[in-house]
Order: C-alpha cells, then sequence, then structure tokens
C-alpha cells in the first residue's frame, strides 16, 4: 500500500454525483495522481425539485449512489472525505434527511453548501483549466438546481451569484412540449429576462469578453461537436473551444428533434436529452444578452475547485 495520502471528493449535483479520488503529492506543488474519477446520473431532482423536496425514487438512488462511492473509497484506501451537496439538497424541505441517512449508512459527513460558496469553488475549479488571464470571464455552470454566474479572471473575483433556475427546474417549467415550440421559447427567455437583471447589470459594468461554461451542459455540447468531427469522446482534453457556428448548428439541431431523435445523436448522453434543449435557450440568452461571441468549455468545476483549495492553490 501506498503511504501517501489519498482523498476523495464527492459533489453531489442536482443532475450528477461525482467521484475524484487523488494520492496527494509529497511534495508543495506538485499535481496530485488523479486514481479515480466517476459519475452517477442520480437526477436527484426529478420528480420533486420544484416542489421543493427530494422524491423518493430520487433518495433511494442518492443513497445507492453513495454506498457505491464509499465501496470506492475503501477499495482505494483513502484517508480523507470531502463531500458537498448544492441546490437540490440545499432547498430541499427532506434535505436534510438525505444527509443524516448518507451519513448513517456510510459514515460520509455531506456539507450543504450555499449559493455563493458553490459560486467560488466552480470559478477556483475553472481556473485549473482555463487560463482566464488579466480580462474578465462570464463563467457559468448550469447545474440541475441552480445556475452559477461568475465574473473573474486569473486572479480576482469582481462578481459572483447563484440563480436557482437549474436545467431541471427549467425543464419542468418550460418543456411543455417536444420539440419545443417557439411560444416555449419565448417563455423561457422572457422568464430569464426578469431572473436575471443582477448578472445583466454584472455584465454590463465589468464587460466581460467570453462566456466560459462548465459542468454537463457544456460538456454535451464540445461532445456535440466532437462527434461531427469524428474525435475520440474519451479523450476529451480539460478545456476546449465550442465555436458559435457549432453551438448554434447545435442549438437548432436540439430545438427541432424529438426526445428519441436526440437520444440518437452522436455525443448525446441519455440523462441530458431534454435538459440541453432548456439549457440551450439559457446558452443562447446569455450570448445575445451580454453580446458574448466566444465560448469556452471546463470539464472542471466544483470538485476540483475543492482540492485546489485544499492544496493551497
Amino acid at each position: 500500500m501506498s503511504h501517501k495520502k489519498r482523498l476523495a471528493l464527492i459533489d453531489m449535483g442536482t443532475n450528477t454525483f461525482h467521484l475524484l479520488i487523488v494520492e496527494l503529492p509529497e511534495r508543495r506543488g506538485e499535481a496530485p495522481r488523479v486514481l479515480l474519477r466517476t459519475k452517477v446520473g442520480v437526477k436527484l431532482g426529478e420528480g420533486g425539485i420544484s416542489q421543493g423536496e427530494i422524491a423518493p425514487a430520487a433518495f433511494d438512488r442518492a443513497l445507492h449512489t453513495l454506498q457505491a462511492f464509499q465501496e470506492e473509497i475503501e477499495l482505494h484506501q483513502v484517508t480523507d472525505v470531502r463531500a458537498t451537496a448544492t441546490s437540490a439538497v440545499r432547498v430541499a424541505r427532506n434535505g436534510a434527511e438525505l444527509v443524516k441517512a448518507i451519513f448513517e449508512q456510510t459514515g460520509i459527513r455531506v456539507e450543504v453548501i450555499a449559493g455563493a460558496r458553490e459560486a467560488e469553488l466552480i470559478c477556483k475549479g475553472i481556473r485549473q483549466a482555463v487560463p482566464l488571464g488579466d480580462e474578465p470571464h462570464l463563467l457559468m455552470d448550469i447545474g440541475g438546481g441552480s445556475v452559477e454566474f461568475i465574473i473573474a479572471n486569473d486572479q480576482q473575483i469582481f462578481w459572483k451569484q447563484s440563480f436557482e433556475i437549474g436545467a431541471q427546474r427549467l425543464l419542468d417549467q418550460f418543456f411543455r412540449h417536444d420539440p419545443l415550440t417557439p411560444d416555449d421559447v419565448r417563455a423561457e427567455q422572457d422568464f430569464l429576462r426578469h431572473a436575471l437583471v443582477p448578472m445583466l447589470s454584472a455584465v454590463e459594468h465589468f464587460r466581460p469578453s467570453t462566456l466560459v461554461g462548465a459542468s454537463g451542459s457544456f460538456d454535451t455540447l464540445g461532445d456535440l461537436e466532437a462527434a461531427r468531427q469524428g474525435q475520440d469522446l474519451a479523450r476529451q482534453p480539460a478545456a476546449r473551444e465550442v465555436s458559435l457556428d457549432s453551438f448554434y448548428r447545435s442549438y437548432d439541431e436540439l430545438l427541432n428533434t424529438t426526445h428519441e431523435q436526440r437520444l440518437a445523436l452522436p455525443g448525446m448522453t441519455p440523462m441530458r436529452a431534454d435538459m440541453i434543449v432548456v439549457a440551450c435557450v439559457l446558452i443562447d440568452f446569455v450570448l445575445n444578452a451580454c453580446r458574448l461571441t466566444r465560448i469556452k468549455a471546463s470539464a472542471y468545476a466544483l470538485k476540483e475547485g475543492l482540492l485546489a483549495e485544499m492544496l493551497g492553490e
């Protein structure tokens, strides 16, 4: 057995639970060695998030996933576990009950973090993948329960806010037809115009140059583009550019296909076949309202930010 310290980081998102296991370096400044990086589509928000609770089936999926994560943690002889939960657990009436059940059944202590803390960790994670330089960028993480917006460069966060308008919530509210009708799209955009007033004001003030997107929806957009170009989806980089042409090609295709047709698209993840549509309406709104013409996608987000923080970077 290695005598080096091993750390497990768990991010319990509203759609996806992530587990990252690393072996910490002996010398400061060296990169940790990744032993395991896995994710499970738990859909914690499905069937209940818009009513303010975690539905029984989702509750059970969460418990089973954490039990499986605990097995991996024991197998890898991890010495320290850090687990965070975000929007779905944060706002659910039975969120504390889930946290208690997880501890009782696995011994894992889950920290439920506030939206502002989530935004800060996402920023730290994105910085590990995307060189931001001196210019302000608009960072955006579309979760199932919340969406975080951060205006930052490599050194400073100028502004940040978490909005409880994640993809599962948008799906519940605006996915009225399949494919979406123009009226459905307009209804979502009208909602966003009012919900995102603080973000639009901050963008007007700080004038970010580029949209940097993290997490599932941007991963999927990158995979759709990579599949069109015949690239190996198993070997995608930590950061990549998604051209505007590519985004709008994907958006147009997603708006005009049914669930079954979207499932068949190379690069599509089954769990995101519907959420990606309402997420793209949101991305399109942000690009237009903020007058942004560049999109970068970061494969790193909250858990990588937590790791960077723990390593003192």
